[in-house]
């Protein structure tokens, strides 16, 4: 299976994939495993950047292809809806396809204050993740959902990390144990 953690930055998306990934005993790819290397090499949004990130990207798709279906392979990401979002969903959900897998995907968010606290916490600046809130789109728009096999929103304003992987994990044995249900949104 694929599982795929998409939220605005600070949402908290690592920090749960990570005890998603413990839980299931599976592989995590961050999104910042894919983009770095381009940060750090290119100018933001230019070709080059662009460029560098679908190498890195297929690079890391072609090996999550190789790897067993039975193995759970948890991604994040902040996909809205952008030309280059939806680019990159479809690469996802074709890649759940090209390794037989179901695709889960997980939409994270939180309140606006609560965002506030989170994009701003200290440990992320370590990590080289954004920490101003300012530099975020005006307006966080609606995140890429389109053609999800299983979706679930996820509001985790007042949920610890460890409980939003149990959240998610559960609902994920759920849809498993009912193989009928596709589509379903909570």
């Amino acid at each position: 299976m694929i599982i795929h953690l998409n939220g605005w930055p600070g949402v908290g998306k690592l920090t749960i994939a990570r005890h998603v990934a413990e839980r299931l005993d599976g592989r995590l790819l961050d999104n910042h495993a894919i983009y770095n290397p381009a940060f750090s090499l290119a100018d933001f949004r230019s070709p080059e950047f662009y460029a560098l990130v679908r190498s890195v990207r297929d690079a890391a798709f072609q090996r999550v292809a190789e790897i067993s279906p039975t193995v759970p392979v948890i991604m994040t990401n902040a996909y809205g809806r952008s030309e280059w979002a939806q680019e990159n969903w479809r690469i996802i959900r074709d890649l759940a396809n090209r390794r037989g897998s179901r695709f889960f995907a997980v939409t994270i968010t939180c309140s606006a204050e609560e965002h506030l606290k989170r994009i701003a916490s200290e440990d992320r600046k370590p990590l080289g993740k954004l920490t101003d809130r300012r530099e975020l789109p005006a307006v966080l728009g609606p995140l890429m959902e389109d053609g999800a096999e299983h979706l679930l929103r996820l509001d985790t304003t007042d949920i610890a990390p460890e409980q939003s992987a149990a959240m998610i994990c559960d609902w994920i044995q759920e849809v498993l144990s009912s193989p009928g249900c596709f589509g379903s949104v909570t």
